[in-house]
């Protein structure tokens, strides 16, 4: 099989550098320590108040407080990375990605301190990091580029003029920065002025220049990306091709090395050749250093076509397939470029063995758009079985974790390898169907979904697929097993309380009565805001108890656990095992004593996970109350904020007359804005202004009805379950 990081830890020399600081946060930083320990260089992590907990911050030899969670007042400030250096003696930073990679003012910062920047020179920085001046650069030395206009400090109304030219759809990119922020597509004329607003927003805030352009957009198309190494001393070279189509909202999900089109094409290797000549023609006109990767666009009708996008002068998220398929590793060689040294590794040294695939694992909701998400990782289990080295997982993560809304919410990767694409795949899958992360929501379920759709299967790909295929994809929700294990759990320690506080059964609260055993009723909170209800019979601590879930058929049941958060449910004579913690005023383990009664449970297994809240009568009513309006159409009169973020935008003033769907405000969180809209007609009231901190589910906006709604017969139904709640009770 092919040489990995995993499998082929580097020979420790004399170091290149005594002290490196590593300038990022997260599962990059960890990355990066990593080669620099097996280097026997000495590393220095950098971390604002909120990853004072951080895994880089534990994995470092060395960690220097830079200052609060925002980025702009850490991560971003060039002058506390320039004390931390001074600090710590670092004499070299290595940038890792985003944040101040690819900012030409700290790379002469540190060459002015006399510290290496282990990146490439100010001249590469300065022509790369435009969008604009990079295609008018690179056409001079013989790379194709997507046809569009790109001149610097266009005006709105300037490049709406232009838009004619260029064609529709379009579209607009910010020069500055990268990862797909900022990038919207435009598909006719009349929709270009608001979307060049928004854009220039969040170009300004994400990389402190709003300067936009304009590309026609090229339809069905792949994007394919070459990973270039160029040293000091004249050498560049290519290590092939990386296909990273499947995108969402221009961020990459999913990778692969070699690209399936390609190797699927009879002169697939002819046309990798001229893709990696163009890329390292693209590197020698700037005099490039260190790792870089070029970027294109290939038209899926046309493969023989390609068009430069940009030259990212940094490592790259997705660099790991490449590592995995050449055995090559991108960081040592950064490290050693950077040093001085001359780049051993030629051209035809370079062979592609096999093939990897990467998925990116972020803290999101699929099903709502991929809202980003919050939370505490309680129980973390990412590679529960190496498959013989074939699995790489880069991450950050760490139990008790609090995963912050003031950064990125990729939290983690999964790479594995395989000898042909079908294999790689095949093993991903596996290893996602291991990753558990309970307490935080994640897109791995989403993961397994995507990567076995026919069409991804089958290599037939394009940026647009995610978008087409998310309405195919059914999500699981938690069906009678679940929520009989969630149950049983909850049973299991209200016993256990009961038991500790010298109290019998019938103390229990809707359990055992004087005379008879009556069930006891355990209501639980699901995750799509409805109630189920389960009544259990016998005493679960003692053996096997009988279970009925929302009034279907008795069934016999036993939770165990055969090791630490793992519970083994048995219903009707089927068992299932699955990842499980509670949580009250902590986590709840097995293995503790200090068990009470849970007011949330998360369950997981197969990559799927979810949560169930344990109900109170009071929020049982509450739940069941709001389901009643929802199934009567009543629209929630406010605007609440999907999670901690900053209100970037108010599109609307007190007191204006809105329509239902139109935008409002818009929200920053997690490097990302989100549009919040008026659920109604009618007129509306702000409680909040650009440059704002609100917390999630906080109220934003109110929408006050236009004409008062008619009593509706949701007013008897409701009337009647709390009569009924209150009888049950």
């Amino acid at each position: 099989m092919t040489i990995s990081l995993s499998t082929a830890p580097l020979t420790p020399q004399k170091p290149l550098f005594g002290t490196v600081l590593v300038a990022n946060r997260g599962e990059i930083a960890c990355r990066v320590i990593r080669t620099l320990r097996a280097l026997g260089i000495r590393s220095v992590a950098v971390y604002s108040d909120a990853d004072a907990g951080a895994r880089h911050v534990r994995e470092a030899d060395v960690a220097v407080r830079i200052g609060p969670a925002a980025a702009t007042e850490s991560y971003l400030k060039i002058e506390a990375i320039l004390k931390a250096c001074r600090d710590t003696g670092a004499e070299a930073v290595h940038p890792g990605y985003g944040f101040l990679s690819e900012n030409v003012d700290f790379a002469r910062a540190l060459a002015d301190a006399g510290i290496t920047f282990i990146g490439p020179g100010v001249e590469s920085l300065n022509v790369m990091g435009d969008k604009i001046r990079s295609k008018n650069h690179v056409t001079g030395y013989g790379v194709p580029v997507v046809p569009g206009i790109a001149e610097p400090d266009m005006t709105d109304a300037q490049l709406i003029e232009a838009a004619a030219g260029v064609g529709f759809p379009l579209l607009i990119k910010p020069s500055a920065g990268g990862g797909g922020k900022g990038m919207h597509i435009v598909e006719r004329p009349e929709d270009l002025e608001a979307t060049l607003a928004t854009a220039r927003r969040v170009a300004a805030s994400a990389f402190g220049d709003d300067t936009l352009f304009l590309e026609r957009l090229v339809l069905t198309p792949r994007h394919i990306e070459v990973q270039v190494l160029a040293d000091n001393h004249g050498n560049v070279i290519h290590l092939g091709e990386r296909e990273c189509s499947l995108q969402r909202r221009h961020q990459k999900v999913i990778e692969e090395a070699p690209s399936p089109l390609l190797e699927s094409l009879p002169d697939g290797a002819d046309i990798r050749a001229r893709l990696g000549e163009a890329a390292c023609n693209a590197a020698r006109s700037v005099n490039y250093s260190g790792a870089g990767t070029v970027e294109f666009l290939v038209s899926d009708n046309a493969p023989d076509e390609f068009f430069f996008m940009e030259m990212n002068t940094r490592l790259q998220v997705e660099h790991p397939v490449t590592e995995m398929v050449t055995g090559i590793d991108l960081v040592e060689w950064q490290v050693r470029i950077a040093a001085g040294g001359e780049l051993t590794v030629r051209q035809d040294d370079v062979v592609l063995n096999g093939h990897s695939v990467e998925a990116r694992v972020y803290a999101e909701v699929p099903e709502k758009n991929f809202l980003p998400s919050t939370g505490r990782v309680l129980v973390l289990d990412e590679l529960p079985g190496d498959a013989d080295g074939q699995v790489r997982v880069d991450s950050a993560l760490l139990e008790d974790l609090e995963i912050s809304s003031s950064y990125d919410p990729m939290i983690s990767k999964v790479i594995a390898w395989g000898q042909d694409r079908t294999e790689a795949l095949d093993t991903l899958d596996r290893a996602l169907a291991g990753y558990t992360a309970l307490g935080i929501d994640t897109n791995v379920e989403y993961l397994r979904l995507l990567i076995n759709d026919a069409d991804v299967r089958a290599g037939r790909l394009d940026t647009g697929l995610i978008e087409r295929k998310m309405p195919e994809f059914s999500f699981r929700r938690p069906g009678d097993f679940e929520i009989a294990a969630a149950a049983l759990y909850a049973a299991a320690t209200q016993e256990h309380d009961a038991q500790a506080a010298g109290k019998g059964p019938w103390d229990l609260r809707d359990g055992w009565r004087l005379g008879a055993p009556a069930p006891r009723r355990i209501s639980l909170g699901t995750p799509d805001g409805g109630v189920a209800t389960v009544e259990v019979s016998g005493a679960v601590g003692q053996g096997t108890a009988a279970v009925t879930v929302d009034g279907g058929p008795q069934r016999t049941a036993s939770l165990r656990f055969p090791n630490r958060n793992h519970a083994e449910l048995t219903l009707g004579g089927e068992a299932r095992v699955y990842s499980l913690v509670a949580v009250s005023q902590g986590p709840i383990r097995p293995d503790r004593d200090n068990n009470t009664t849970p007011t949330e449970l998360f369950l997981g297994n197969e990559g799927w996970s979810c949560r169930l809240e344990v109900l109170t009568r009071e929020t049982r009513l509450a739940r069941v109350l709001a389901a009643i309006e929802r199934e009567e159409g009543a629209a929630d009169p406010a605007v609440r904020s999907p999670m901690p973020g900053t209100v970037v935008s108010v599109s609307v003033s007190n007191g204006d007359a809105v329509e239902a769907g139109q935008v409002l405000l818009s929200v920053e969180a997690m490097k990302m804005e989100h549009q919040l809209v008026a659920p109604l007609d009618g007129t509306v009231h702000i409680s909040v202004g650009p440059g704002d901190l609100v917390k999630a589910d906080q109220v934003l906006a109110t929408i006050h009805p236009a004409v008062p709604a008619e009593p509706s017969k949701a007013e008897d139904t409701i009337e009647e379950a709390v009569i009924a709640m209150g009888a049950a009770e």
